[in-house]
């Protein structure tokens, strides 16, 4: 087993030290543990096991490196802030978890979540190859975003990025963070546009068909990347996003389209 597998698969029983509170004080716990998975999709965990290891590549060239924008708009509406607790789910390739680093500082911890173990060993790589001493704070955690393993109210900002549109139960979900966040914190969630506009909508569809597939096809993915136009068109459009945080627990909830509505970000406070 090489060394980046080997820091992920630590113990269940570790994994749980990691996560666990002493009602109220913290104990912290650096590096990358495992958490077993117990109800992902099994489907869906082999599509993004597949396709990380271009993922990052593909995302570059099909936003034109704008998805960096995004992202950091993404973890500057969380509102995290030196010292803080937070959670990164479905955190991918570890985009958003490495901008959460740098503003949570080695004061701060940051559990970066994923059902991949391929993802997060991409990750894992990612950040042995950009180091930064405050990526010290940055836990890589195969769990499941539906039974997340953390005690009520444990984060002080969540973020989730291009993932909430892949989980199979979104309102579980949705209660999930929400459970794990402090009251008055806030939890931002980026990821595709259902626009309720008929142009943007056309071309957004038209932008997987005739751009986003046939890149991915030559990368031996078209099957991968045929699934993000269905993804979509079965996700939840701002309004309807902003109802399913109320409906969870959220006080507030407030959605931003971006990318000229392409793109869509969720702002829920606790």
């Amino acid at each position: 087993m090489n060394t980046i597998a080997a820091a992920i698969s630590v113990t269940a029983a570790a994994a749980a030290t990691a996560a666990s509170s002493d009602g109220g004080g913290r104990r912290h716990r650096r590096g990358s543990v495992y958490v077993r998975c117990s109800s992902a999709a099994d489907e869906r965990q082999a599509l993004f096991s597949r396709i990380a290891p271009v993922y990052d590549q593909l995302n570059d060239v099909l936003s034109l490196g704008q998805h960096r924008t995004w992202k950091r708009i993404c973890v500057s509406w969380s509102m995290a802030k030196r010292g803080d607790r937070v959670l990164d789910l479905c955190c991918g390739s570890g985009d958003l978890a490495f901008l959460l680093s740098q503003k949570v500082g080695l004061d701060g911890e940051v559990m970066a979540v994923d059902f991949s173990r391929q993802q997060l060993q991409t990750a894992a790589s990612r950040r042995d190859q950009r180091w930064k001493c405050c990526y010290k704070n940055i836990n890589w955690i195969e769990g499941d975003a539906l039974d997340l393993t953390f005690p009520d109210r444990y984060f002080d900002a969540v973020t989730v990025g291009y993932g909430l549109r892949n989980v199979v139960d979104k309102p579980k979900a949705m209660r999930e963070i929400c459970r794990v966040l402090q009251p008055g914190s806030r939890a931002s969630i980026l990821d595709f546009n259902k626009s309720s506009s008929f142009f943007t909508a056309s071309l957004q569809s038209w932008a997987i068909d005739n751009v986003v597939v046939p890149l991915a096809s030559s990368y031996g993915l078209t099957e991968e990347y045929k699934y993000l136009k269905s993804s979509i068109s079965e996700y939840l459009t701002g309004e309807e996003l902003e109802k399913l945080a109320k409906e969870a627990g959220f006080s507030s909830a407030k959605h931003y389209e971006l990318g000229g509505g392409l793109m869509g970000n969720l702002v829920a406070t606790r």
